[in-house]
């Protein structure tokens, strides 16, 4: 299942500038699910992090990784309307740079499910160029 703007802002209530998933590239809703983020170099958070060096910040990651549960979760009949709601990251790694222009691929998957709660654990990577650029196992709610 292959998504484009459009069709994710149709599933996450997420609009710009904090959208940060540009496509979904394959997904198995409530399973797993691979997206991609292009970092555009004229976000404004780079003339800050770090002038004449510009970086994207690991909050940027986390949250790159949360939104691509976001969508792998409320593509589900059982969360689909939902608000999903940030609960905690754990086990977070930052590997690699992640530079401006670079397209990096996030893949997601279930790691663990309280129904009964609506909350869900999912385990993310992010690869930049083929390699591992940072994971972290992000806790969601919905709402």
């Amino acid at each position: 299942m292959k998504m484009d703007q459009e069709a994710i802002r149709r599933v996450i209530p997420h609009r710009d500038p904090m959208l940060l998933v540009t496509t979904v590239e394959d997904m198995t809703p409530g399973e797993h699910i691979t997206t991609t983020f292009f970092v555009d170099s004229t976000r404004e958070i780079f003339k800050g992090h770090f002038p004449g060096d510009p970086v994207l910040p690991g909050v940027y990651s986390v949250e790159c990784m949360a939104q691509t549960a976001d969508i792998l979760l409320l593509s589900t009949p059982r969360y689909a309307g939902k608000t999903p709601l940030f609960l905690g990251i754990n086990n977070v790694r930052f590997l690699k740079k992640i530079l401006p222009g670079d397209t990096i691929e996030i893949h997601a998957e279930l790691f663990s499910e309280r129904p009964e709660k609506a909350i869900a654990t999912c385990a993310a990577k992010i690869y930049n160029h083929g390699e591992l650029a940072a994971s972290g196992e992000v806790t969601l709610a919905m709402r």
